[in-house]
C-alpha cells in the first residue's frame, strides 16, 4: 500500500463516499428528534468533507479520484434507534481512524484539516454514545 499523501487523501475520499451513503440511510430510518438531528449533522459534515477531499485531489491533478460505489452494504439491526445509534458510532469511529491516518501521512493545510476533522468526529461520537478517549481513532487495547 502506498503511503503517499495523495494515496491517503484518495483513501479518505473513498471512505467519505461510504459515510455519506450510510448517514443518508440512517436518517431515513429515524423519526424526528435528537437522534435524527445528530444524524443530519454527521451527514452534512461527511458530505462537506467528501467535497473538500474531491476538490483537493483535483487541485493535485488526480486524474481519477475515487467515486462513490453504486451501493454499499448496510449493517444489520437498523430497525431500532439503538441499532441506528450503534451504526452511527461505528461509522464515526471508523472515520476517526481514517482522519488519524491523514494526520500521520500529510503535511501543511491537509494535515491541519485532518486534525480538525479528527476533533469534530470525536465530538460527534459522543452524540452516538461514544466515550471520550485521549487519542481518538487509536484503539487503546
Amino acid at each position: 500500500m502506498s503511503t503517499s499523501p495523495q494515496a491517503a487523501l484518495r483513501a479518505a475520499l473513498a471512505s467519505e463516499h461510504g459515510a455519506v451513503y450510510l448517514f443518508a440511510a440512517l436518517r431515513s430510518r429515524t423519526a424526528p428528534g435528537a437522534l435524527a438531528d445528530a444524524l443530519r449533522t454527521a451527514y452534512d459534515f461527511h458530505r462537506a468533507t467528501r467535497d473538500l477531499l474531491a476538490d483537493r485531489l483535483a487541485e493535485l491533478g488526480d486524474p481519477a479520484p475515487p467515486g462513490a460505489a453504486p451501493a454499499y452494504t448496510l449493517p444489520g439491526g437498523l430497525d431500532t434507534a439503538a441499532g441506528v445509534t450503534a451504526a452511527a458510532l461505528v461509522a464515526e469511529q471508523t472515520a476517526a481512524i481514517g482522519y488519524g491516518d491523514l494526520v500521520a501521512r500529510t503535511t501543511g493545510s491537509d494535515r491541519s484539516r485532518a486534525i480538525a476533522w479528527l476533533a469534530d468526529t470525536a465530538v460527534r461520537e459522543l452524540s452516538f454514545g461514544g466515550r471520550p478517549t485521549t487519542l481518538p481513532g487509536i484503539d487503546p487495547k
